[in-house]
């Protein structure tokens, strides 16, 4: 792992462990209640690997808290800032895109803002999110298409498209240039047990 990706896995990692342990939940529990093996639940909390989105955001609603949660301070501010550079990478590739948490709102109604760079040739694929998940993407540079269950919409610069996110989706980039978006997740009641296991 690079410094910053270390650094971020030792800042997940102790905020997983900070919440279980508010909760006076096991190792054992936690991995039961986020649908993950108890090894991963240790790795995370150890630091000693980079979890997928998905692990992240079945762990995060297994503790209660959303996903924004896990990778900024814990301290709960009214007015928070990220500034450019700040976000959490949560999702590389060899291609040169990443997936930046820019940043999110608080339990139990979670609205996450991301900023993606796709490279060329890149593709993310996502599980289904909990029922009623909603996501809302506008493509700033680039094209990007977008698979939503057996639907495939192309998008242009400008373009936007809003669907369900609690269907499998993924976003690619079949051209030879990088493209970028931001995207927008709303995900109701977060922490309220009505999540099923899935991914990001």
């Amino acid at each position: 792992m690079d410094e910053n990706i270390a650094t971020l896995a030792s800042a997940i990692g102790t905020r997983v462990k900070q919440e279980r342990l508010a909760r006076r939940m096991t190792l054992d529990q936690l991995a039961e209640a986020a649908g993950v093996s108890r090894r991963m639940l240790i790795n995370v909390e150890q630091a000693t690997m980079n979890p997928s989105v998905g692990t992240l955001l079945r762990i995060s609603d297994a503790l209660g808290v959303g996903l924004p949660d896990l990778v900024q301070s814990p301290e709960p501010k009214a007015v928070k800032v990220t500034r450019q550079g700040e976000g959490a990478v949560l999702w590389s590739s060899d291609s040169g895109g990443r997936g930046v948490l820019v940043g999110g709102t608080e339990p139990p109604e979670v609205v996450e803002l991301w900023d993606w760079i796709l490279g060329p040739g890149d593709q993310h694929s996502s599980e289904a999110h909990t029922p009623g998940t909603k996501e809302l993407l506008q493509v700033q540079e680039g094209t990007v298409t977008v698979g939503i269950a057996d639907q495939t919409v192309i998008l242009e610069v400008g373009d936007s498209v809003t669907f369900p996110g609690d269907v499998a989706h993924s976003y690619s980039n079949s051209t030879s240039e990088p493209a970028r978006f931001s995207l927008a997740v709303f995900e109701r009641g977060v922490g309220s047990g009505h999540r099923e296991a899935g991914n990001a």
